[in-house]
């Protein structure tokens, strides 16, 4: 019961019909984030594509203005120099046939991997362990690199990685409840204009159609996709 009356109280004052300012939406979200930890603002991206189609596929990264929030572990494929520069750039695990034997195991202790291009024949031997996890390091979201000190540096300051799912949504975390109203605005902001630069050549028609954002225990509040870009997507 405690539980449904925390929901019915966080409900309250949001018009689930309504699409709100980008604005206004961050700060009914910011207002109801009411849990014992700081829990992190996610947005829902609703797309007019076909996933299914290769031309119509959606993925990339973003860099997040003001950081994600969130402690990133990185993992690096690398060998000899490459993997010096990746342990002085902050990496926290870093190896070639030896990381590939602990991965292949089952044993995961990191949150993003990136590789240098010669890695990746062993790394493409892993695609069943890290393919599913949306893990496998790729040259169009800056994994698949030599400049893997700044890929690594990326990671851990706030770059996320989105890729659409079958039913045309892209999800991400965008900060954390505790950020600054202005902070969590330009992060989504920049969120959504990654998303829209990805916009994929067999997308025909309305591209963006619904756009959420909520905290962890939080309702979802809609907001007016205008209010991202200024202009009608």
């Amino acid at each position: 019961m405690a539980i449904a009356k925390r929901v019915k109280a966080a409900r309250e004052g949001i018009d689930r019909e309504k699409t709100y300012s980008i604005d206004e939406a961050v700060k009914l979200v910011k207002a109801r984030a009411k849990a014992k930890f700081d829990e992190t603002i996610e947005i829902a991206m609703n797309l007019g594509v076909d996933p299914k189609h290769a031309d119509q596929m959606v993925r990339g990264v973003c860099n997040l203005p003001n950081g994600s929030g969130r402690a990133v572990r990185v993992g690096v494929f690398a060998r000899g120099a490459k993997a010096d520069e990746a342990k002085a750039a902050g990496a926290d695990v870093v190896g070639a046939e030896d990381l590939f034997e602990i991965v292949n195991g089952g044993k995961i202790d990191f949150d993003r991997c990136i590789a240098t291009p010669d890695m990746m024949p062993l790394v493409g031997r892993l695609g069943k362990v890290l393919g599913p996890r949306g893990m496998m390091p790729n040259p169009k979201v800056g994994t698949v690199t030599m400049d893997v000190a700044g890929a690594v540096k990326a990671a851990k300051g706030g770059a996320v990685e989105f890729r659409v799912e079958k039913a045309g949504i892209v999800q991400a975390g965008v900060g954390k409840a505790s950020f600054a109203e202005d902070k969590l605005v330009e992060n989504i902001k920049a969120f959504a204009d990654a998303v829209q630069k990805a916009k994929p050549a067999g997308a025909k028609g309305t591209y963006i159609n619904r756009v959420a954002i909520s905290s962890t225990m939080g309702p979802g509040v809609k907001v007016e996709p205008n209010s991202l870009f200024g202009t009608a997507q």
